[in-house]
């Protein structure tokens, strides 16, 4: 992916007395993917968004529009927009270097927003020095700066030539963990049922490659709008059946390869019903030359 046009910031970082100008390039982007835009249903024409007060139904032009802080129910308390840009903590737009760190010291759910953060001209040596350090101590920075109107704190680690800067989620904007698992009980699976898993794990390890994945919802959305244009109805996709807990040992088997234990049984009972008949016929076969062995002496004294 080429990086953007237009840094997104432009700045420098610091690490000890070393400083270095540098700038922050959008490593996502969502300007590919498909967008809409709200239209009349009855005329087609796009609907105009307009504010207006909750109370009088009529419109607020732009200047009148402010910002407001709930205190109770319909009281606020009103921030000219100067207050607010008052608010915004001032910069020297410099990345601030506050620690290193091992590079698996942060959970990453505290992942913001990636950028690649790249050198100016006047600082590649002193940021190739930062980068080649950081690379051969195995650690990433831990940085701080005003990004867009807020203080936010960065990440930095080590990609290909250059360097990532994540800006990072504060603790008070991560909602714990034990809210969200709480429902789940606690269930200890063991036996077949784990050893099953474990070699489906096994049979699927890889590797991570972006461009072996899709985004279907996208590829869902421009059929839909080719099918449209051309008059057609997509049909309704079946929602995927859900595993039951008493189906679940059954489905770790055929997604390990083996076959269905109806499927087992019915082998295995054809298995058993062809080692009976060829016993059968074995048994047969010996007493037919048994019989013959008996015979034969007298045959041959008939015969003398």
């Amino acid at each position: 992916m080429a990086v953007a046009a237009r840094a997104q910031w432009k700045g420098y970082i610091r690490f000890g007395e070393v400083t270095a100008p540098v700038a922050l390039y959008t490593a996502t982007s969502t300007s590919e993917r498909i967008s809409f835009h709200t239209v009349n249903r009855k005329t087609g024409n796009r609907v105009r968004r307009e504010f207006v007060d909750g109370v009088t139904g009529k419109p607020v032009e732009k200047e009148d529009q402010v910002k407001g802080y709930e205190i109770d129910t319909d009281r606020y308390v009103v921030l000219e927009p100067e207050e607010v840009a008052a608010a915004v903590p001032e910069s020297d737009k410099t990345l601030h270097v506050q620690a290193f760190i091992s590079c698996d010291d942060i959970d990453k759910v505290y992942f913001d927003r990636p950028y690649y953060l790249t050198p100016d001209k006047m600082g590649t040596e002193a940021y190739a020095l930062l980068r080649d350090g950081m690379r051969k101590k195995e650690v990433a920075a831990i940085a701080q700066t005003v990004l867009f109107r807020r203080m936010r704190t960065v990440l930095l680690r080590t990609h290909d030539k250059g360097l990532i800067a994540t800006t990072l989620n504060f603790d008070y904007e991560v909602r714990s963990a034990k809210g969200a698992f709480k429902e789940i009980p606690d269930i200890k699976i063991k036996g077949e049922m784990l050893d099953l898993a474990k070699h489906i794990i096994g049979m699927k390890k890889g590797t991570f490659s972006a461009e072996e994945f899709d985004d279907r919802y996208e590829a869902a959305l421009a059929e839909l709008i080719k099918a449209k244009l051309e008059g057609k109805t997509l049909p309704k996709r079946a929602p995927p059946k859900v595993s039951k807990p008493n189906e679940l040992l059954e489905a770790l088997r055929q997604s390990a390869g083996f076959k269905p234990a109806a499927e087992s049984k019915r082998r295995e009972g054809k298995a058993a019903a062809k080692g009976r008949a060829k016993a059968t016929r074995s048994t047969a076969a010996k007493g037919k030359t048994k019989t013959a062995a008996k015979s034969a002496p007298a045959e041959r004294r008939r015969a003398s």
